[in-house]
């Protein structure tokens, strides 16, 4: 078998795009976005609100690389619950370290511009302490990768990505890319991404992190208010045609099949986060009616807030939270709320164990099944 050679991926922009083509999928793509905006612009504090959106999004990036874990089981996690199988807890750590590394890339982006130094902490991040601790995090490659079934030999790769002394290069030439100005943002996008998994800069990891930067691009450049756009859901639906697409980059007619897909998973997936955003708050807002008119308590809504920012929790959280009141005032609140149906009690408490309870319509709502 001949050996496979390492691809030779040219600097960015593309030439030869049919931009007359894209113009239709450009515009659906910026109304179904500027839409999905305006509801994050109408949500309080998305940051608490949607927050479970943020961890079901690492939950459905880290899946298309092969993790197992469910957003549930995440949650069950955070709360205490014990994880039986060491491959779900590695699986359940790596989706963690990508909400860190999400959470983290929205705290530097307010301070500073994208940069190759941001992006190498990202990935120190996502690899930190979990599989792949040992194929240098943080840092550029600098030996040949390639991409194939587990084991596979380089001349059988379905894929090899440039020589690594090219790297350096394509990654200096990715963020002056990124920070000029394009005919159009979301082409100029897919471009990046495409162009990022084409590089692969990274022994491992690369596909989280290029998910990673559709978000913050999407922030940087004032097309989102906050980098809360999550493509992973329909990339893993689609996962044959997206991997076959970034593989078959080789030429402009490739090149605008991509832009194409890349454009339409956008306009299908900001309704989808739309949709998801809006029934969101109309729980909240319906859930913070009743708790109040329930429990007759000042402490009624930052307990709500409380309980959006994580569903799944263990009671003796809240009594270590500075913002709630006493414990046994903190007792009776999650007693009211479980005896009339808006939390769920997961596990007695026993011994030294607390209870875990949940507010299970928001998990099932996030799981889009009933899963609690």
């Amino acid at each position: 078998m001949a050996a496979m050679k390492p691809f030779a991926a040219r600097p960015l922009p593309r030439e030869g795009l049919d931009w007359r083509s894209l113009v239709p999928a450009i515009g659906q793509a910026s109304r179904a976005l500027a839409r999905y905006d305006g509801i994050l612009h109408g949500v309080p504090d998305p940051a608490v609100l949607l927050s479970p959106l943020t961890t079901q999004e690492a939950v459905l990036s880290s899946k298309i690389e092969g993790t197992q874990a469910t957003l549930g089981e995440v949650f069950r996690f955070e709360a205490g619950d014990e994880v039986v199988e060491s491959s779900r807890r590695e699986d359940i750590l790596e989706i963690l370290n990508y909400r860190r590394a999400l959470r983290e890339a929205e705290r530097a982006l307010r301070k500073q511009p994208f940069n190759l130094p941001l992006l190498k902490r990202l990935h120190a991040v996502l690899l930190d302490s979990v599989r792949g601790r040992d194929k240098a995090p943080g840092e550029f490659r600098r030996t040949q990768n390639w991409i194939g079934a587990p084991g596979t030999p380089m001349q059988a790769a379905r894929f090899v990505p440039p020589a690594p002394g090219q790297v350096p290069a394509l990654l200096a030439n990715l963020e002056q890319y990124w920070r000029s100005e394009e005919l159009d943002p979301l082409v100029q996008l897919a471009l990046v991404h495409a162009q990022f998994e084409i590089a692969h800069p990274f022994r491992d990891g690369n596909g989280r992190i290029g998910r990673i930067l559709v978000p913050l691009f999407l922030y940087e450049k004032g097309l989102l208010s906050r980098p809360m756009f999550y493509l992973s859901a329909y990339l893993d639906a689609n996962r044959a045609e997206y991997i076959e697409r970034l593989r078959a980059l080789n030429g402009p007619r490739s090149w605008n099949d991509w832009v194409a897909f890349f454009l339409h998973a956008v306009t299908v997936q900001a309704e989808v986060n739309a949709d998801k955003a809006r029934a969101m708050l109309a729980l909240y807002e319906r859930l913070k009616a009743r708790s109040i008119e329930l429990t007759r308590s000042q402490y009624a809504v930052p307990l709500l807030d409380r309980l959006f920012a994580q569903p799944v929790f263990a009671s003796n959280d809240l009594f270590r939270d500075p913002k709630m009141p006493s414990k046994p005032m903190v007792t009776q609140l999650l007693r009211t709320l479980r005896e009339a149906g808006i939390l769920k009690q997961l596990r007695e408490a026993s011994g030294r164990r607390p209870q875990v309870l949940a507010l299970a319509e928001l998990v099932n709502l996030c799981e889009g099944k009933r899963v609690v």
